[in-house]
């Protein structure tokens, strides 16, 4: 990736001439399905980000299948040239993001890269099995009902640390707490088979448990962002990152 300059930080001519031909070749309804930027061509220098009334055009579905078109490039290795410096530069003075994502803290799971985001494109919230405390669901409702996100993304990932010191009941410190939040999904989980943390299958298994349950437990205890989904102005989908080949698993 060429490292940014300041003569590329600002959005002049060549910019302008971009999201010309972006119309041109896309038309009006694509533009606004990826915001006006270049999301879903690579190769092409991103360097704005999103913009209130770009992202306020999006549906939920355009999200998704924005982050969709995105792990794709990831998995392709085609991913976009991102300008950070001057992502950073427009960004700076308001920030108009279109999906909130609650992940995993695992070292191999960053939801940006994995989704090929840019600065001001996604909220990120990372916590051990991505489970859902009160303060990571007031995060989740401010990124929707104050700053406008449009979807939010619960996303999980095999082999996952979290999911098998659940299994094992494993106690350490403040962590005994928190796995104790996924334990529930370890006994609702339905699977034929060894059910410990030393089978792959299971572990997994548990954590697709946990993303739904994790989606639940937002839709019961915000009523803030039940009422958006509600309205249609959002929606709440989970997720399962396979690290082995990449794929981002959406689920319904």
């Amino acid at each position: 990736m060429e490292q940014p300059t300041d003569a590329c930080c600002t959005l002049g001519a060549a910019d302008e001439g971009r999201r010309a031909l972006l119309k041109s070749t896309l038309g009006l309804a694509a533009v606004g399905a990826v915001g006006g930027l270049a999301w879903g061509l690579p190769g092409l220098s991103i360097a704005a980000a999103l913009t209130r009334e770009q992202r306020d055009a999006m549906t939920p579905d355009q999200v998704i299948a924005m982050l969709k078109d995105g792990n794709q490039r990831f998995r392709d290795g085609k991913l976009d040239t991102h300008d950070y410096l001057a992502q950073k530069r427009v960004s700076a003075a308001g920030q108009y993001p279109a999906a909130a994502i609650l992940s995993c803290i695992d070292s191999r799971a960053p939801a940006e890269i994995i989704l090929d985001a840019g600065i001001g494109d996604t909220f990120n919230a990372r916590v051990a099995g991505n489970i859902a405390n009160d303060d990571l669901i007031g995060s989740l409702e401010f990124a929707c009902a104050l700053a406008g996100a449009k979807l939010v993304l619960v996303m999980g990932h095999t082999a996952c640390g979290a999911i098998k010191g659940a299994i094992d009941h494993a106690k350490l410190g403040n962590l005994t707490g928190l796995l104790d939040k996924i334990k529930p999904a370890v006994d609702a989980t339905q699977f034929s088979g060894d059910r410990s943390s030393k089978n792959d299958a299971f572990v997994d298994a548990v954590a697709a448990t946990n993303v739904r349950h994790t989606i639940t437990a937002i839709r019961q205890r915000s009523e803030v962002l039940a009422g958006l989904e509600r309205d249609g102005k959002i929606k709440i989908v989970g997720a399962m990152y396979h690290l082995v080949g990449g794929q981002v698993e959406f689920y319904a």
